[in-house]
């Protein structure tokens, strides 16, 4: 029979060996209390692939030895769902764990719905879209969420030499000498994934010949060939990964353009286009912004040419956008306007919606006062009325402060006077 794969085997059977995600699992956090109290509830865990949504399952259903059944809901009809609610009948509960839980059709979600509302079965869904845009209402007011996070390299590193010593489920039984540095570009290259790293160190081990002495050497070299991404400069913890990426959006920010293609150098090198992608695109936002809002738009275009030519091509649209974003007017003014807003927002400063701008769509409406002495700007010349938008006790309130760097918020920042000078 074949084997399973090492990032199968190496999943945790109890809570406490789940890597990472010790927001959720570490003593005393929400997941590890429920365990602890064998109080169930249905949930959805979303966050990239490889970061533990599976391992989180399974390990709740080791820690509480209740049956376990994977199922995807896209791939699994009707009557597989049968087949487990039956079970469930029997056993008295089973925490069914539902892959691409927000591609559940109404048939499949009709048919779960009833189970999860009386226990019977304790849903875990597993997605890596956002459950609030992407699940059902249905299922999602029926679920906790919680979001995983991408595993710190040293987190990997954890996973990566438990595999090495458990001669149970990994490679304990075999002598393996990983070098520091092909640690490291597991842990780092893998960006998080904690299956992708274990996938390459078990093709490492598989793929290399045992010396005179039975002894499996893995290197720098040969970490490179399995997880197919060449190493970054990195320091020996790893740090050196999120070094160069804060260089480069620093050098951006700062204009320096030989800096920033040097450090888009360094992550081309990596291969990183994820991280460089990412990079740009919330550089183009945050960075440069409103003074010139077109460069975003061709940021965008320009890692998506990227993405579809690939390396080494791919250097030369990302090249393009580095240097439009590092010589292009600079100003944070969205940024700090919109987190001035959160901020009242969290301290409970929001106040009541004023009445004339409330929904006056529905029976009962006008006996409120809801909708009424609203003003259709439309109607006004230059499309603009006075009229108050702001709750009161906020209707004074200024979060925007135009920059003045560049020609485009040069002009919003005169329109944004003028009216906010015709509001007083």
């Amino acid at each position: 029979m074949q084997q399973k794969p090492l990032a199968f085997r190496m999943r945790p059977r109890t809570i406490e060996e789940v890597v990472g995600q010790q927001h959720l699992v570490a003593d005393g956090k929400i997941i590890a209390r429920m365990v602890k109290a064998k109080q169930l509830t249905s949930m959805i865990l979303y966050g990239p692939p490889g970061i533990g949504k599976t391992s989180i399952a399974s390990a709740i259903a080791g820690s509480t030895k209740y049956a376990f059944r994977t199922l995807n809901a896209v791939t699994n009809n009707k009557k597989d769902m049968e087949i487990v609610v039956a079970e469930a009948k029997m056993s008295g509960k089973v925490i069914l764990l539902l892959d691409e839980v927000h591609r559940l059709d109404k048939a499949k979600q009709d048919y779960l719905l009833p189970y999860l509302e009386n226990g019977l079965i304790t849903l875990i869904g597993a997605t890596t879209s956002n459950p609030y845009h992407a699940i059902n209402p249905a299922i999602r007011s029926r679920c906790q969420i919680f979001e995983l996070k991408p595993l710190e390299p040293e987190e990997v590193k954890i996973a990566l030499t438990r595999a090495l010593e458990d001669a149970e489920r990994g490679f304990g039984n075999v002598r393996v000498v990983l070098t520091d540095e092909a640690l490291n570009h597991f842990a780092i290259g893998s960006n998080g994934d904690v299956r992708s790293s274990l996938n390459a160190l078990e093709l490492a081990v598989l793929s290399s010949d045992k010396d005179g002495e039975g002894v499996i050497h893995i290197d720098l070299a040969i970490a490179e060939e399995c997880l197919q991404k060449k190493s970054f400069a990195a320091d020996k913890d790893g740090d050196g990964h999120y070094d160069v990426l804060s260089a480069f959006q620093k050098s951006i920010r700062g204009s320096d353009v030989d800096a920033a293609l040097h450090y888009l150098g360094r992550l081309i090198e990596a291969g990183d286009l994820v991280s460089i992608s990412r990079r740009l695109l919330v550089i183009a936002f945050e960075d440069v912004g409103l003074a010139s809002p077109q460069a975003g738009a061709r940021t965008l275009a320009a890692i998506e040419t990227a993405e579809r030519i690939g390396f080494p091509e791919a250097r030369i649209p990302l090249a393009n956008a580095v240097i439009e974003l590092c010589l292009s007017p600079k100003s944070n003014s969205a940024v700090l306007a919109i987190q001035s807003a959160l901020e009242d927002i969290q301290k409970g400063n929001v106040g009541e919606v004023p009445d004339h701008l409330r929904d006056a769509h529905y029976k009962g409406a006008k006996e409120l006062g809801r909708g009424i002495d609203y003003k259709y700007p439309h109607d006004y010349e230059n499309g603009w009325v006075p009229q108050q938008y702001l709750p009161n006790r906020l209707k004074n309130k200024q979060y925007y402060v135009p920059k003045k760097t560049g020609k485009f918020e040069q002009a919003l920042a005169t329109v944004y006077a003028k009216l906010t000078g015709r509001k007083k």
